[in-house]
């Protein structure tokens, strides 16, 4: 169950982080439908936060495969029906899953989710590796058991093919490491464009990755996968010779300070202002595990529930805080703001953000029965879901400053 609910909670975050990112790109009301006209100067250039991998490439028979769903990958001329027979799946559950006539043709690359899983790839199957493509040195167990200070950080590798020489000499051939794209199933009224702004990626990048056509239509109930950031290339420090190093001279030494133009001769020391006389503030405390979410003072927010705290926030591992309530509770708005998205994980669980002043977002995911629509404001304390039953009523709760995820507990009061 912990190790489950570790899982779910690493998922979370980074969807709930992902639908974050662009909300917080822009101080202006968000347009997602593009109807505010293109006189501003409004482009998807500078949406992409970095730069992007290129999608895995698929077995032989166009399986990728992930650790929570595989897709299909279209070749030119398919119909869903010739997609099923090779990967050895069912044409009506096929069809019915992604809403496809089986007759109709398929555009090359088009992305197709199979509903329940085939055999994984292997170099039997073409793929480069064997089993599904997963996040390499990931040690979910000990940061469900609080160890998430002391984990590393979960690097992202991209897929590269195997030498031959390997995959002949090994049975067991080296698993597939990547990272696992956000699949997002296509609501009515969403279009390439706003889907592309939601995720902060651009449109072409999530053309490429679905094979959508030129005009970058999509279907409700199409799933997506959301291109992902690359990892970035590990700095290098190049090594000095012996013979420079031992002539080069540490900064500042060697060399007189010269006299500032300004004066003639130093100013003489300034009083102590009151302020600076008096004592520094003590820090706020980080909020640990097991700690109640009972209300203190300062901050502007309220908790969205009441409840203990079963994983603290860590910048790069956990971006948020997880509050485990009663089942069935009102998820409580921490500040009055806008409802700027409501989006799902892969699993189709509610993921809802609002937006307040000062260029703050807070997001509320693991919820269920989510009572606001985007768009709406709500004031704080205001219900816009509730808690989940049995083992999963917590709720992933973020603080967002513009980009960035801060820590939530100075926040709240």
């Amino acid at each position: 169950m912990i190790r489950s609910a570790a899982i779910r909670t690493l998922k979370l975050t980074v969807l709930a982080g992902g639908s974050a990112l662009l909300l917080a790109a822009c101080d202006q009301p968000l347009d997602y439908d593009l109807r505010g006209g293109f006189g501003d100067g409004f482009t998807t250039a500078d949406a992409a936060t970095g730069p992007l991998e290129a999608r895995p490439a698929p077995d032989n028979r166009g399986v990728i495969s992930y650790p929570n769903y595989q897709v299909a990958v279209a070749r030119r001329g398919d119909t869903l029906a010739e997609v099923a027979n090779r990967v050895g799946t069912d044409v009506a559950s096929l069809s019915r899953y992604n809403g496809i006539d089986p007759s109709v043709p398929l555009r090359t690359n088009e992305i197709i989710a199979l509903p329940t899983r085939v055999a994984e790839p292997s170099p039997a199957t073409g793929a480069s590796g064997t089993g599904p493509i997963t996040t390499a040195a990931v040690d979910i167990q000990s940061m469900a058991d609080g160890a998430i200070n002391r984990a590393p950080a979960t690097p992202g590798v991209q897929t590269t093919s195997l030498p031959a020489s390997q995959t002949a000499t090994k049975p067991n051939p080296q698993k597939q490491t990547g990272r696992e794209p956000i699949r997002h199933r296509v609501e009515r009224g969403e279009t390439a464009y706003t889907i592309a702004r939601l995720y902060a990626v651009p449109v072409a990048s999530l053309a490429e990755w679905n094979g959508l056509g030129a005009d970058f239509s999509v279907r409700e109930g199409q799933f997506l996968l959301i291109p992902v950031p690359q990892q970035a290339a590990p700095q290098r420090t190049a090594a000095l010779p012996e013979s420079a190093s031992a002539n080069t001279t540490p900064p500042g030494v060697g060399s007189p300070t010269p006299t500032p133009p300004s004066a003639a001769k130093p100013l003489p020391p300034a009083e102590p202002t009151a302020a600076e006389s008096a004592p520094e503030p003590a820090a706020e405390p980080v909020a640990n595990v097991g700690k109640t979410t009972q209300p203190t003072s300062g901050g502007r927010m309220i908790p969205p529930v009441q409840g203990s705290i079963i994983r603290a926030y860590s910048k790069g591992k956990n971006e948020g805080v997880n509050i485990q309530g009663t089942p069935g509770a009102p998820v409580k708005a921490a500040d009055s703001g806008t409802v700027a998205a409501i989006t799902k994980s892969a699993d189709g669980i509610p993921i809802v953000v609002v937006r307040h002043p000062d260029n703050l977002l807070t997001v509320y995911a693991n919820v269920t029965d989510v009572a606001v629509s985007k768009g709406d404001a709500v004031s704080k304390g205001a219900t816009i879901a509730k808690l989940r039953a049995g083992g999963d009523s917590f709720v992933h709760f973020e603080v967002r400053n513009g980009f960035d995820s801060v820590d939530p507990s100075p926040y709240l009061n």
